[in-house]
């Protein structure tokens, strides 16, 4: 049974979706004002990872936005005198290109804000209608006194809300409970503005996550997810606007991601300490290690990061693909093993109970090298048969449709014809008794993580 940690309750509860068939979850996706830097992306690979797992047990509908309205995207556009669209298009396409290189699935709808705005509109023209939105100079805001719910999300102090007192920022911080705008009036001729009937203007950040997701998901929804840091405010006021509207919970689940620090310090643009997915593959490492790293440690706990966690990344992978090249192409009789079998089965378990306590990725992990352990234990003893490789190679197959993190081996068996030389090499001077060039040639295979074997049969090799 699935459990997850509900933010709005503070509690490890059991989930399924209300329908008992279809998840109808919503992630926050990138603001494309900039390109995405890997904290950003920690969330989004644990939403994946989310999101895998919900497949296995129900169908899903995932919804994710595309930001392309907000202070920042209004400020660099103008700035270059370019229309937003033309400003967002690039860094939109760069998004996606690296969720690829990250093999990060693609959600069932994907919806742009500027694609919502007659829903925005519709949702601003009901809140002035119930009396939970006002008009104060060309702008519209929310009035949070009429929400007594509000600040439950993020635990807020309702002695700490600023009645009365109003605040035109996108991001602010939780000092700043304060009425938030719903419509901004433009500030000058060059600003992008849309025609409504309360005035022309644009939406404000957090109303077009509400428009979006109702739209496409209904008025409640299984899942909403996000990095902890949108759940003030971004998230409360989510919330506010969506019931005072509906009067029906905007989400049954809310799951957010921990930070992604760099020297102990949230990673973030703002502070400059932060790396895109493109610096690090430019430093020679490769988007599979960064996954690898990012999901190692399970959400809900913040991740340190740095060049020694990539590097142990990359060991592990590189174990995972040694592994799998040695089973490929050990030659095994025929039959099976009860206690591989039984490992089998027991990794298939650790997995799945693994993913089922809150997306615990670590546990999921500690199965594969578990099985691992086991698997190389026995083909050094040759006990591993045909039927054994066959399962243990499909139940790999199941761990990376789940995480995405399984190495191909395709070139270690490049590597092959080179290593075989190499051993002819050694050999041809043992024949001629050149021991000297012999032991050259084993230590340089050994290097390379090569273990040789001389015996009745010929010399025999395989990797560490």
């Amino acid at each position: 049974m699935l459990k997850l940690t509900n933010t709005i309750t503070g509690a490890l509860e059991p989930f399924s979706p209300s329908d008992g068939v279809t998840v109808r979850m919503y992630t926050c996706g990138p603001t494309v004002h900039d390109f995405a830097h890997i904290g950003n992306f920690r969330t989004y690979i644990f939403e994946d990872v989310l999101r895998r797992h919900l497949k296995s047990k129900w169908k899903l509908l995932h919804v994710m936005n595309i930001t392309d309205i907000d202070d920042k995207i209004i400020r660099k556009s103008t700035e270059k005198g370019i229309d937003i669209r033309e400003y967002t298009a690039p860094y939109t396409a760069a998004f996606f290109e690296d969720s690829a290189r990250l093999r990060i699935e693609k959600p069932e709808v994907i919806t742009a804000a500027t694609d919502y705005i007659p829903e925005m509109i519709d949702l601003v023209n009901r809140l002035l209608a119930n009396g939970h939105a006002y008009r104060e100079g060309n702008s519209i805001y929310f009035r949070i006194s009429s929400f007594p719910a509000y600040g439950r999300l993020s635990r807020l102090d309702r002695r700490e809300l600023k009645v009365g007192a109003r605040i035109d920022a996108d991001e602010y911080e939780k000092e700043q409970p304060n009425d938030f705008v719903l419509w901004k009036g433009p500030k000058d001729d060059t600003e992008k503005r849309w025609e409504a009937p309360f005035g022309t203007g644009r939406p404000g950040w957090h109303l077009e996550c509400s428009a979006m997701a109702m739209k496409q998901l209904g008025e409640t929804l299984d899942i909403h997810c996000g990095g902890v840091d949108n759940i003030f405010p971004h998230h409360e006021n989510e919330i506010a606007q969506s019931e005072a509207v509906t009067s029906k919970p905007f989400a049954r689940f809310w799951v957010h991601g921990e930070h992604l620090l760099i020297e102990n310090e949230k990673m973030a643009k703002s502070k400059g300490n932060f790396y895109t997915l493109r610096d690090l593959l430019e430093k020679g490492h490769s988007a599979q290690a960064i996954r690898y790293l990012l999901l190692s440690v399970q959400y809900r706990k913040q991740l340190n990061f740095s060049t020694a966690g990539l590097e142990q990344a990359q060991r592990s992978l590189d174990r995972i693909k040694e592994f799998l090249f040695r089973l490929q192409t050990a030659k095994l009789t025929p039959g099976s093993t009860g206690e591989l079998m039984q490992a089998v089965t027991v990794a298939k378990s650790q997995l799945e109970s693994g993913l089922d306590d809150d997306l615990n990725t670590a546990q999921a992990l500690a199965a594969v090298f578990d099985l691992i352990r086991t698997c190389n234990i026995a083909l050094d003893k040759d006990q591993l048969r045909a039927d054994d490789r066959a399962a243990i190679l499909a139940w790999f197959a199941e761990v990376d449709t789940r995480l995405a993190i399984i190495p191909t081996t395709d070139e270690l068996a490049s590597k092959d014809e080179e290593i075989e030389s190499l051993i002819k090499q050694r050999n041809d001077a043992r024949r001629n008794r050149n021991f000297a060039e012999s032991d050259r040639i084993r230590q340089q295979l050994l290097d390379r993580g090569i273990m040789i074997e001389d015996t009745r049969e010929g010399t025999k090799w395989r990797r560490k």
